[in-house]
């Protein structure tokens, strides 16, 4: 049996700034980090990182969205006070392992990063 790693608050912040372009900002007040892209600033985290249990809120697609939230109910839910439809809220207490957050992350991240153009004319 394998430990479970729980991601921490300092962890979560770490990991979505080192995403490219990735800012932390405090739109809704301190209690609440927003992680956007600075290209474009759209938001792709939001997490209350004193809250407990730590939790993080991420732009998902909407057929990933079901699929996950049928796999952990409970753990991961519709976005919380967002449109749930394109986001979730994971509960990161161990039950959905760090590297899957850490995917989850990548794939939301990149569903708002601005997007590099191709060449012209082509």
């Amino acid at each position: 049996m394998t430990n479970v790693v729980t991601m921490t608050p300092d962890a979560l912040a770490a990991f979505c700034l080192s995403l490219p372009q990735a800012i932390e900002t405090f739109p809704f007040g301190p209690e609440t980090s927003v992680f956007k892209t600075s290209g474009n600033g759209k938001i792709f985290a939001l997490s209350a990182l004193d809250r407990e249990p730590l939790a993080v809120s991420l732009k998902c697609d909407p057929e990933d969205s079901k699929a996950l939230r049928e796999e952990f109910p409970g753990h991961i839910t519709p976005g919380y006070h967002l449109n749930k439809k394109h986001w979730i809220t994971v509960v990161l207490d161990g039950t959905v392992d760090d590297a899957l957050v850490k995917q989850l992350l990548r794939e939301s991240h990149a569903l708002v990063r601005p997007k590099i153009p191709r060449g012209r004319g082509a």
